[in-house]
């Protein structure tokens, strides 16, 4: 395979330039800068607030110097509290280039649009001449998310890519699942997997946090269209999900945003901290989808039974279809059918070499499904985290 060498030693499997925007004020501008380039691997993301916010700026941060990214172009409107300098300087310090615009300053947006389409233009001849690395498979992070699920993810989608997590952890690779809300009822069976007496306390009581903060908002993460897929209950729903995290040892619990400080399996808590003020944990599945990338994520496989065609900015997305029917009425945004094996009678394992497959050849270049089709989604919330002492996380 082959990545991009980052200052921080990590390696990116794209060379993408990013256009962030640090206020809803200024995505216009952003937007049409990233437009201007539809045909180069210019990707568009932002934050849509203006209130400070520390897990936004976190987040943001962490955008900027991800190893998909090889530049980044700040853009502000110039009194928003996001600091889009400060930004720009942590991106110039990995060893990106980066360039910041405010439109305040600039004298409005055609003057802003013309000065950051002048600065891409420079960012991609630059990324051009970029040198050419190997990459193994202990220094890829992958993480998991599922949506759309239905009665065939528990039992095809989901197990494939548990397998296939124990195969990258076996090669030393960092393997990310989340999605506490989906996780119900399987506290103990986390409990059992920690790599000892504390994490697994940690693991059990994530789950439990988001148990409490559900019932708060008055719902939990059971759909319309998983009841109609089949599904009956949210615990039900829960082991299904909880097959994609496969069953290595848990090495730790993060937060978003947390880099694994060693390879090994972990699972991240996307549950703010606190009473339950911050609306429903993750508004979409692209907000879970980015907080996996903003953890260092450089591929994401995405399990679906009833089908979902999201993609991602900065990092691409594998779609692993469990449903036969899903897969043959939505092909071309599905890149294994684990639907064959109820279909075709192929094994699980038969399913994880295939996926397998579809990450060595993304890694090495192949875009994904929803790459070609021009996916780019972006997603970021207000959350709040209280980054005390929890096992596995570096920040803490």
């Amino acid at each position: 395979m082959k990545g991009y060498l980052r200052k921080d030693g990590r390696k990116g499997i794209r060379n993408r330039v990013l256009v962030a925007y640090t206020v809803e004020c200024a995505h216009f501008v952003a937007s049409s800068i990233a437009d201007s380039f539809s045909d180069a691997d210019v990707h568009l993301v932002g934050f849509g607030g203006c209130a400070p916010n520390e897990y936004a700026n976190l987040l943001m941060e962490r955008l900027c110097t991800h190893p998909n990214v090889g530049a980044v172009l700040l853009v502000s409107l110039g009194c928003e509290n996001m600091d889009g300098e400060i930004l720009r300087k942590k991106a110039e310090a990995s060893g990106r280039p980066a360039g910041r615009v405010v439109i305040q300053e600039a004298g409005g947006t055609r003057a802003a649009v013309e000065a950051g389409r002048k600065w891409v233009e420079g960012a991609i001849a630059t990324l051009r001449q970029a040198p050419v690395c190997e990459l193994s498979w202990n220094e890829l992070t992958v993480g998991t998310i599922c949506g759309g699920s239905d009665a065939s993810s528990g039992i095809t989608a989901n197990p494939a890519v548990g397998l296939t997590f124990d195969a990258l952890v076996d090669l030393g690779a960092r393997c990310i699942f989340e999605e506490p809300g989906e996780l119900l009822g399987c506290e103990e069976s986390l409990r059992q997997r920690g790599a000892d007496p504390r994490t697994g306390e940690a693991l059990a009581e994530c789950i439990r946090k988001a148990d409490r903060y559900y019932k708060a908002m008055g719902h939990d993460s059971f759909s319309e269209g998983n009841a109609t897929g089949g599904l009956t209950t949210i615990e039900e729903k829960s082991y299904g999900s909880y097959a994609k995290s496969g069953s290595r040892t848990i090495s730790g619990l993060l937060y978003p945003c947390d880099i694994p400080p060693a390879p090994g399996l972990y699972l991240m808590d996307v549950v703010p901290d606190g009473e339950a003020r911050w609306g429903f944990p993750n508004v979409s599945d692209n907000a879970e989808i980015i907080e996996l990338i903003a953890t260092g994520c450089q591929i994401v496989l995405f399990t679906t039974g009833r089908g979902s065609v999201v993609g991602s900015a900065i990092a691409p997305v594998i779609k692993v279809c469990g449903n036969p029917l899903t897969y043959a009425h939505m092909e071309e945004d599905m890149d294994v059918n684990a639907g064959a094996v109820i279909s075709e009678g192929r094994s699980l394992e038969e399913i994880r070499d295939v996926i397998m497959a579809k990450i060595s050849a993304c890694a090495d270049g192949v875009p994904s499904k929803s790459e070609a089709l021009g996916h780019r989604e972006f997603a970021l919330e207000y959350k709040y985290f209280n980054r005390s002492e929890v096992p596995g996380c570096p920040l803490r």
